[in-house]
């Protein structure tokens, strides 16, 4: 049987090699549908791997609080998450975090909530981000300082504010911005410190710290009426604190909520993304396209063996007439096709990975390998090459062969 097996894999390796540019083509578009969703799951891990290094840097102690996201269909979640204020339905208002902070296990508590507004230093932003939050974020988060203190309170009659390093230099052209003033909806601040520099664009709060200003939540809601939270993180004494403590959380909530459950507690693996449903359905459509331009490989790969059939006709009616089966027929012209489709998906693998090691060098995201890929990669292209060299095979194999002894091309 392997003598069999080794023959029909000699007899396609030979049949393939002869018509070198025909067999390129072919595999290239399974290449190009395999190395499509590499790059998607490649993208879609790294996503992951980076929001769960921040979580562990951030400790096994650590618990989030989020406003529920009650969508029940994939336009509820792309209209929640493209609209200019994501969180304008937010659960979650300062005296949850009051609730949040009486509870004896709790050492830290801060809010996020997000602005975007113009800010007027000695350049002008005109839309800045403003995260309004408390001094308690740079204990959860272990927020480095390049300069000052994380000083949020007012200092005399101008509250104070820790800024990003980026927006530092757009605002006043220094990373170092260290006693100078800005205003923000007519009302002065002094920056009382500096953030060192971040690269963590995307991350569990969603806010990238590095662009973005720090203002007390409390001075920022008096600002601004209608300002909602987006989360609240909660950092507790000891890991063991967690569970019981997120319980606690969300019976104390729902009490001051009148008995609704209209937000999420979180911590371990549960915490991710804000947007992560979000990530999820991008990824599934993405995959979904990908997929189509496999299947059109697919059929690259039947129009081809289609070809080979046609053309080896005579072959055929030799190989009956000298006492080769059927089997023997459709198992050739399936290994030519399962050939065609893995090379492709080997192929793209490689494809694949080298579109994900060019997109790292523009983004933050390194490229995720797993074995789960690698095997995807493997068995994707075997599955199309079964699937679609089928009936070319069977084809082959039913040919008559007298008819097939008198063609000749």
């Amino acid at each position: 049987m392997s003598l069999l097996l080794r023959a029909h894999y000699q007899l396609a390796r030979e049949s393939l090699r002869r018509n070198g540019g025909r067999t390129f083509l072919t595999c290239l578009g399974i290449a190009i549908g395999v190395a499509s969703i590499i790059l998607i799951l490649s993208l879609t891990g790294s996503i992951n791997r980076l929001i769960a290094t921040q979580i562990k840097a951030a400790g096994d102690n650590l618990i989030i609080v989020r406003p529920s996201a009650n969508k029940n269909t994939v336009s509820d979640l792309v209209s929640e998450l493209t609209s200019s204020n994501q969180f304008s339905k937010s659960s979650l208002n300062l005296s949850d975090v009051t609730v949040i902070q009486q509870l004896p296990s709790v050492i830290a508590v801060a809010p996020i909530a997000t602005s975007v507004n113009t800010l007027q230093g000695e350049k002008t932003v005109s839309s800045g981000s403003v995260v309004g939050t408390t001094e308690g974020l740079a204990e959860i988060l272990g927020l480095g300082l390049k300069s000052g203190s994380f000083h949020l309170s007012k200092a005399g009659d101008t509250p104070g504010a820790v800024i990003g390093r980026s927006l530092s230099l757009q605002l006043f052209g220094t990373p170092d911005s260290v006693g100078e003033t800005f205003t923000l909806l007519g009302h002065k601040f002094i920056i009382t410190g500096t953030l060192s520099e971040l690269n963590d664009p995307i991350n569990f709060n969603n806010v990238n710290l590095d662009d973005s200003v720090l203002v007390s939540a409390e001075t920022l809601h008096s600002l601004e009426n209608n300002l909602q939270i987006q989360q609240i993180n909660v950092r507790v004494k000891t890991e063991d604190d967690v569970p019981v403590t997120a319980t606690a959380i969300a019976d104390g909530l729902k009490n001051v909520k009148s008995g609704e459950s209209n937000f999420t507690v979180s911590y371990g693996d549960q915490i991710s993304h804000p947007a992560s449903s979000f990530f999820s359905i991008i990824s599934g459509m993405l995959t979904l396209v990908a997929g189509i331009s496999l299947i059109v490989g697919g059929i690259g790969v039947m129009n081809i063996m289609l070809v080979s059939v046609a053309e080896r006709t005579h072959e055929i009616g030799i190989r009956k007439a000298i006492g080769a089966t059927n089997t023997n027929i459709f198992l050739q012209f399936l290994f030519e096709s399962l050939i065609l489709s893995i090379l492709g998906g080997l192929g793209g693998l490689i494809l694949g990975y080298v579109f994900a090691f060019l997109v790292s060098v523009i983004t933050p995201f390194a490229p995720f390998i797993s074995l789960q890929i690698i095997l995807a990669s493997l068995y994707i292209p075997l599955i199309v090459g079964v699937i679609f060299g089928l009936y070319p095979a069977l084809k082959a194999a039913h040919k008559n062969p007298i008819d097939s002894l008198k063609f000749f091309r």
